[in-house]
């Protein structure tokens, strides 16, 4: 297994309160998987994305990305984790390029920063410029490409080191339809041509759509997950959606479920032979 999270807990001090940003995920994705990572605001996933990105240090439970036990690392291995091991792309593609450099100029920063002889640079920049469709763009600055571009380029800036995790945070946020079909297409190239993990973390439903596992975050923690089963062609064959049982036993129904049953403070449970059933306590009355 590549990504292992067990019992993973985050609180953050503000002043004199706690906030409990993650209460106990558990979760496991296999190497060379694409997936998605939904729900609300304050449901947890972006806290749950940095501490995998080594952005962030969880409170308590176990962590560990490939060999690395993201629990047990100096700063300076996480510096290096970073570096090396994890691709960002961000929302805000500010955040991802820097404006005085070109495209093939931004792919190329991370590889010098590692150590990349300059040849290898510029051959492995333009071949991943190739790969998400930029082949047009290696000598232009982010201001003379378009949003989904700089996307685009800012995935494969993600990519220049040849990392096992991918984490792309709202990567569409900010482009139309056709740009952000152009920007999951480049996130399925690589994710076939080198095997990457990718995690896209979001709050829009249509996006997490495009992948094959979503898992929901609700409250801090893994709530459901979808699975969908495609053929060749990429056409949906089959999609489940599950809710989520932890190791302490506790599952989350869905929101859309306790609210058409007026469902409050308690249930009631039977067990039968093949299933649970679950009763409104109020409507017993």
């Amino acid at each position: 297994m590549f990504i292992e999270c067990d019992n993973l807990v985050k609180i953050y001090k503000v002043a004199d309160l706690e906030v409990v940003a993650l209460q106990g995920v558990d979760l496991l994705v296999e190497a060379g998987e694409m997936m998605a990572l939904v729900g609300p605001s304050g449901s947890g996933k972006s806290t749950l994305m940095n501490i995998l990105g080594g952005l962030d240090t969880p409170s308590a439970g176990r962590v560990r990305v490939g060999d690395h036990n993201l629990l047990d690392m100096s700063r300076r291995d996480q510096v290096l984790y970073r570096r090396r091991q994890v691709g960002f792309v961000w929302q805000q593609t500010a955040r991802n390029l820097l404006p005085y450099l070109t495209a093939q100029e931004n792919v190329e920063l991370p590889m010098a920063l590692n150590g990349v002889k300059a040849r290898e640079r510029a051959q492995r920049a333009r071949a991943l410029l190739d790969q998400v469709g930029l082949n047009h763009r290696y000598d232009h600055r982010p201001d003379r490409m378009s949003g989904g571009e700089q996307q685009r380029a800012a995935i494969a800036v993600a990519m220049a080191n040849r990392p096992g995790l991918l984490l792309a945070d709202e990567p569409t946020g900010e482009v139309d339809s056709a740009s952000a079909a152009a920007i999951f297409d480049s996130l399925r190239t690589l994710n076939r041509e080198y095997g990457v993990t990718i995690i896209v973390v979001t709050h829009d439903y249509n996006v997490a759509s495009r992948v094959d596992r979503v898992i929901g975050m609700r409250d801090g923690r893994a709530s459901t997950e979808i699975l969908r089963k495609r053929d060749a062609a990429g056409v949906t064959l089959s999609e489940d959606e599950f809710a989520i049982l932890d190791k302490a036993g506790r599952v989350q129904l869905p929101q859309a479920y306790i609210d058409s049953l007026d469902m409050k403070d308690r249930v009631r449970l039977h067990l039968n032979r093949d299933h649970v059933a679950v009763y409104n306590v109020e409507k017993e009355k």
